[in-house]
């Protein structure tokens, strides 16, 4: 199994221990000070990854291109967290986490406009398929 593979399944199955391990972490506390209180973790979690992990001669490779593009996908990230918190605040954790998977359709239309990633009809099925099963599924 390639690397990328692997890292990809352990992504997914992080983000689903997340999603109740912050459902419990919101009890008595507004949805947006949960959210902030986790990423400050992160943040430091990421900056001690970083002293142990991250070569320091590779910083010279950052540039105002990556920078950017990082900076706009922290804000991004940031608004989704917003979003996605408040949904786990009100809602099942496994309705909100199916529904943020939807997600994924947006990444691939976007993969195919931004990158000029294929969007192949095998591609579109399945996107077409993951938004009628988000569909079933969060239909009560």
């Amino acid at each position: 199994m390639p690397t990328w593979i692997l890292d990809a399944l352990l992504s997914a199955f992080f983000a689903g221990v997340t999603a109740v391990i912050a459902k419990k972490g919101l009890a008595g506390i507004p949805a947006d000070l949960g959210m902030v209180v986790r990423t400050l973790f992160v943040a430091l979690v990421a900056l001690a990854f970083a002293f142990f992990m991250v070569p320091a001669k590779s910083l010279k490779d950052l540039n105002g291109f990556n920078t950017l593009w990082l900076a706009l996908s922290a804000g991004t990230t940031f608004l989704s967290w917003i979003f996605y918190y408040r949904a786990l605040k009100l809602g099942q954790v496994s309705t909100v986490a199916l529904i943020d998977k939807g997600s994924l359709v947006v990444s691939i239309l976007l993969a195919a406009l931004i990158l000029r990633e294929s969007l192949t009809l095998r591609t579109g099925f399945g996107g077409i398929l993951i938004l009628a099963g988000i569909y079933v599924l969060a239909r009560k």
